[in-house]
């Protein structure tokens, strides 16, 4: 490129980008972890980046988050679906009207549908574009919470909203290109602006060689675990529509079929004390462990405990990117055959034929019955499958570049290339 060229070229701008996070951010897990990668590498991009979120979450360092007046009660951080969230979504759009009016945004980025709804109208109002992330149906996701029935008028009435809310945005980020295919298909939304963005992992923070054999020892020791038992690791929520009921059965199954050679590390809340319970009725309280809640910055240093991690989620729309960190961690996985599953881990799965309690335990036997050596070699292809395709720097550059090509008036970028897939030699 000649020097008069390059002279030309405009020196990059650095946004004031708004963000919209319709929960208690930040509360180490799901969606949360996604927003709070997706501003750590648009910072470091340069660009600056206000979140606005609901009262109570967590502060993270070097994160700027402006949280909308609270209430006297359900101080709580609300995980999935809640009625509380009406009122709270009420008084974010209060408090974000009023911000963006005063600070007057470059982008406005939405996340989840109540976002997405408070993002079209300040984008109307602002002139600002409107980027929707989108991570999973919002009516879909009522469903597998059992928020509401399928069959309801009151579902009917937020289809139509969800939908309106999908065309409403000038560009929709997917968290996997399921996602994607989901608005073409049944929202009707053109493939031209929907951009698959899928979850990504910072695999220099998951690498389980950061760990020794004594500090994992140690912490084993602390936790009370089983030395000489192989361990299954498990981090996320604890939700039925996260498999956890369908785990604890698996483990019941099992027992029926091997030794007492295995020990299940189930990390993560709410609802432990509950879980709990169950597993002392089944008779499970020798073989599991709960930790509550692990903050996000300690989760590298939980999951290198593990010899083989399950993500045994059963939605089929939203995103997992709980199975990202273990791939990280070079963690072999037993997952159910989802399409989100399989666009992550590929030929490198270990997956259970049906989403069923039977079917799992099946396939935790599998993973279970791996030698040393094989877990090691479908750890190691699952890591570096992970850095190839889902790392946090190009897909901070591609949301940049949409960015500026919606400022600009510009063509959008091509979308990045679907994960590659090689074939696992002797496939588990």
């Amino acid at each position: 490129m000649s020097a008069e060229k390059i002279k030309q070229t405009p020196p990059k701008k650095s946004l004031n980008i708004l963000t919209l996070s319709p929960t208690m951010f930040f509360a180490d897990y799901g969606a949360h972890v996604r927003i709070l990668e997706e501003v750590t590498i648009l910072q470091k991009l340069g660009h600056k980046i206000t979140i606005l979120a609901y009262p109570n979450g967590r502060d993270v360092e070097g994160i700027t988050v402006k949280r909308c007046w609270g209430v006297p009660f359900n101080y709580r951080v609300i995980v999935g679906s809640s009625r509380h969230k009406i009122y709270l979504d009420v008084l974010l759009a209060a408090m974000s009207l009023w911000y963006a009016l005063r600070h007057k945004p470059d982008i406005i980025h939405a996340h989840l549908h109540e976002g997405g709804l408070i993002g079209w109208v300040l984008s109307k109002l602002t002139g600002a574009p409107l980027v929707f992330d989108f991570q999973g149906s919002l009516t879909a996701e009522m469903v597998d919470h059992n928020f509401l029935t399928p069959n309801s008028p009151f579902c009917k009435i937020l289809y139509w909203l969800e939908t309106r809310i999908d065309h409403a945005a000038d560009v929709i980020l997917t968290s996997s290109t399921h996602a994607a295919r989901l608005l073409a298909e049944e929202f009707g939304l053109s493939p031209a602006k929907v951009y698959p963005t899928p979850d990504c992992v910072n695999a220099d923070a998951f690498c389980a060689d950061n760990f020794s054999d004594d500090e994992k020892r140690r912490l084993k020791e602390s936790l009370g675990l089983p030395l000489d038992k192989k361990i299954i690791v498990y981090l996320g929520v604890l939700t039925p529509y996260q498999g956890i009921d369908n785990l604890l059965e698996a483990l019941t199954l099992l027992n029926k079929t091997r030794d007492d050679d295995y020990h299940l590390l189930l990390m993560g809340y709410p609802d432990v004390m509950q879980y709990r319970q169950k597993a002392e009725s089944m008779g499970l309280c020798r073989q599991v462990t709960f930790t509550d809640k692990i903050l996000y910055e300690n989760a590298p240093r939980y999951l290198a405990l593990g010899d083989i991690a399950t993500a045994p989620k059963k939605s089929a729309t939203e995103g997992s990117g709980k199975i990202l960190n273990y791939m990280a961690m070079a963690l072999p996985t037993v997952a159910f055959n989802t399409p989100v599953s399989r666009e992550f881990l590929g030929d490198g799965g270990i997956y259970a034929a049906e989403v069923t309690s039977p079917a799992l335990a099946v396939a935790l036997n599998r993973a279970l019955n791996l030698s040393p050596a094989e877990r090691d070699r479908v750890g190691r292809y699952l890591r570096r499958r992970v850095i190839r395709n889902f790392s946090w720097q190009p897909a901070g550059e591609q949301i940049e570049a949409i960015y500026q090509a919606l400022l600009n008036g510009d063509p959008l970028p091509a979308t990045t290339p679907q994960p590659v897939h090689h074939q696992l030699p002797e496939n588990p």
